[in-house]
């Protein structure tokens, strides 16, 4: 029992170790850590080397990671922000949304897979990567432009509306069947946790927060710790909400940090609980998961689907594009705008990976079309800061690169 403590204690100092240096090597390149955490995964892991290998205490990890990453997330969500997004960024998230996913369920289908495989294949074709972005255009100092507020209104919106999305999804592939109650029950399971959610995140968590800094007043007993632990039993109760309704933990996590921002906190408490969340997860729990998915990772499907592969690939591509392309015609945006717009909405990145590990753990998907769903993240991901700068290039030669001036943030 003591030897098998070590071993798994000896992988994850190794997991962490690889994680940390193949992301840090994939930032100093000007991609996201999470490639680099992937490529460790990869290269150290059964596909490879074979250095590494699951392992139980990996797993649970793992699974925490994903939960805190998309605590994490949602926190990055300002509802408030959201509600007040103009039309522009919001058609242009429903077209980033709805041409891809409809073109990745119609291309399951034509695959023979099942109906939840497609649901799922067509919503890894409309995730999209809010932090991806974020960072992108303020490398590239573009964060005052039109661009720039209509890609990350759309992107926020489109983050929001796939994970909804996927709670849906994951209803039906849990009702297992077309039976007409069934579904019913689970839809309106759902249904009841985003009500029992939306009640306690607008009534309950201000109410509680205003009543625990009363007693810090009067007795001194809150500190940091406690916005801290505050914030993990807020995120652990929305998932045992979300479990109950037979949804995924992590749609739980993500409405918990939405709502976290939303709760009025003291900002020096809340920029404290920000923090530790945010190295948690990206500093532990979220390289564990990324590193393990890469485990998951075959390359039969170059050799054994190399068509389908591709095929995939050049739907996740354009579709994304020319789906915020179309929608953006009708905006005050050029069409050259939109269409870099569409190269900006392309990078997919976590979310989809979280999309694809959930199906592939739940027994949707197999290995094959995980492959090739993480192979999509990674590539259109690695394209972005690519495209997004040509695209630019050609919008400063024709004069349309349209700067904007940005309100005072009246907090």
């Amino acid at each position: 029992m003591v030897e098998a403590a070590g071993i798994d204690v000896l992988s994850l100092l190794l997991v962490l170790t690889v994680a940390w240096v193949f992301g840090a090597v994939s930032e100093r390149l000007g991609y996201p850590t999470m490639m680099g955490e992937l490529f460790a995964g990869i290269v150290f892991g059964p596909a490879m080397l074979g250095i590494l290998q699951p392992s139980e205490l990996l797993s649970v990890l793992s699974e925490l990671g994903v939960f805190l990453l998309m605590v994490y997330v949602g926190m990055e969500v300002d509802l408030r922000e959201l509600f007040r997004l103009g039309p522009q960024a919001l058609l242009i998230a429903i077209g980033a949304f709805v041409i891809p996913f409809g073109l990745g369920y119609g291309a399951g289908l034509w695959l023979g897979v099942s109906t939840g495989a497609a649901l799922f294949l067509g919503l890894a074709m409309a995730a999209t990567s809010l932090a991806t972005k974020s960072r992108i255009l303020a490398d590239l100092e573009l964060l005052d432009t039109r661009i720039a507020n209509v890609l990350l209104g759309g992107a926020l919106a489109s983050d929001v509306g796939v994970l909804i999305a996927f709670a849906a999804v994951d209803s039906y592939v849990t009702a297992g069947s077309l039976d007409v109650a069934e579904i019913g029950l689970i839809v309106g399971q759902a249904l009841g946790f985003f009500a029992v959610t939306l009640f306690i995140g607008y009534r309950f968590l201000p109410l509680a927060w205003s009543r625990i800094e009363a007693l810090s007043e009067r007795y001194g007993f809150v500190d940091r710790t406690t916005a801290f632990t505050f914030a993990l039993l807020v995120s652990l109760l929305f998932a045992q909400l979300a479990t109950l309704a037979e949804l995924h933990m992590i749609i739980g996590g993500f409405v918990a940090g939405m709502f976290l921002r939303q709760a009025d906190v003291q900002p020096s408490l809340y920029e404290h609980m920000h923090t530790v969340i945010y190295d948690l997860a990206m500093g532990f729990f979220a390289p564990v998961f990324f590193v393990t998915v890469g485990f998951e990772m075959t390359f039969d499907v170059f050799f054994e689907s190399f068509w389908i592969l591709a095929g995939l690939v050049a739907i996740a591509f354009l579709g994304k594009i020319v789906g915020s392309w179309l929608f953006a015609l009708p905006t005050q945006l050029s069409s050259l705008e939109g269409l870099v717009v569409g190269f900006g909405m392309n990078g997919r990145g976590t979310v989809e990976i979280i999309i694809a590990s959930v199906a592939l753990t739940t027994g949707v998907i197999d290995q094959s079309m995980f492959s090739i769903l993480v192979f999509i993240a990674i590539f259109t991901t690695a394209l972005v800061p690519a495209t997004v700068t040509w695209g630019v290039r050609l919008l400063e030669a024709a004069d349309e690169l349209v700067y904007v001036e940005r309100e005072a943030d009246p907090g």
